[in-house]
């Protein structure tokens, strides 16, 4: 009786891992999930820096549609457990202008100008430090660690096959701004080649990056404003 009852145990045992196996196996989007998020894991490992030309769209769809563009270059820099990026302002609504964002060191400062004189300094943009650092050089666990993801498959985004995750933000700050960031990533290289965050109520921020190199020198004023 007792050999019976082991031999039935080991029968549940065998159909339960063969149900659980067979399961993974019939949900190819988690495989391409891990995959992908696998190759995040391989490229972020080498990767130190970044140059990208950008454009910042900020959308309106109610109550009335609008857009408000800016172009410019952005930079990116990780080194160990220290970030920076800066994003230098060309062109706003087609027009020259000169504006600037960098954070270093913990702190976000804003110049309107680009000029040193004239910047704002925000010491608690530490915060949102994942957020700033979204796609260039983070890891998969960097995102997992950060954000609820969901995969969506890949898009070929200016001619480059990328993964596109849904992102949840984990913390309650962060999806307070964002209800959700859709991101399409090279996973190759660990870099975005275009973001949309949600802020809700028919706004939306878009950025689409274009000729990106990574780990190539930066200019020695990447970082700075003019004086």
């Amino acid at each position: 009786m007792q050999a019976r009852r082991f031999f039935a145990l080991l029968a549940l045992v065998a159909a339960a891992f063969f149900f659980v196996r067979t399961a993974q196996a019939a949900d190819p989007v988690s495989a391409e999930k891990a995959g992908a998020l696998a190759r995040l894991d391989a490229a972020a490992a080498s990767f130190h820096t970044a140059t990208a030309n950008f454009e910042f769209d900020s959308i309106q769809i109610d109550p009335i549609p609008d857009k408000d563009a800016m172009t410019g270059v952005a930079y990116y820099e990780r080194n160990g457990g220290r970030f920076a990026m800066a994003a230098h302002i060309a062109a706003h609504n087609g027009r020259p202008a000169a504006r600037a964002y960098i954070f270093s060191q913990g702190k976000l400062r804003i110049s309107d100008t680009g000029k040193e004189k004239d910047a704002r300094t925000y010491d608690e943009a530490s915060k949102y430090e994942s957020y700033l650092m979204l796609g260039f050089g983070a890891s998969g666990k960097d995102l997992e660690a950060k954000w609820k993801i969901v995969y969506r498959g890949k898009e070929k985004i200016d001619g480059i096959v990328a993964d596109k995750f849904e992102l949840i933000a984990r913390d309650p700050k962060v999806l307070k701004l964002f209800p959700k960031v859709t991101i399409w990533m090279d996973t190759a290289r660990a870099v975005s080649l275009k973001q949309v965050f949600d802020e809700g109520e028919g706004q939306s921020r878009v950025c689409l990056y274009t000729h990106i190199e990574v780990n190539r020198p930066l200019p020695k004023t990447a970082f700075d404003f003019a004086k």
